[in-house]
């Protein structure tokens, strides 16, 4: 029986024309962001904040560095600037009793094999014959 196969599942399905949910969800919270912004402020101060808000959320609909989304990109960029660059492992503190315990299991369970030149010997016959 034969199956079909999903092919490029990592493309986001396109809803309204060529824009993805995703896409239009950035530029809808961008609408609604100059929305406000019409009510709060006079009309030269709204033009210039209307151009810095669609640079923004025009960016984050549609630009994708290394293929990933842009406010992935930029999360992942502030996560590495401030967590620590170098990870020192640190021994936790261990109680004495497992210490113990495991130094007895340790010497209970190795036993030292005793190798010689007969056992050599008979090895290398035994290989030599196949």
């Amino acid at each position: 029986m034969l199956f079909n196969v999903p092919q490029f599942i990592d493309i986001e399905d396109k809803i309204v024309g060529p824009l993805t949910a995703r896409q239009l969800g950035w530029l809808a919270l961008g609408s609604v962001v100059t929305l406000i912004l019409y009510g709060l402020l006079d009309k030269s101060s709204f033009v210039i904040s209307v151009i810095i808000v669609g640079i923004i959320f025009g960016g984050l609909a549609f630009y994708r560095p290394y293929n990933q989304p842009l406010i992935k990109f930029i999360t992942s960029s502030i996560m590495f600037a401030t967590r620590p660059k170098m990870y020192i492992w640190k021994r936790e503190a261990e109680k004495e009793t497992k210490k113990e315990n495991r130094a007895q299991s340790a010497t209970a369970i190795i036993t030292k094999k005793s190798f010689n030149s007969q056992k050599a010997e008979s090895i290398s016959q035994i290989l030599d014959k196949k």
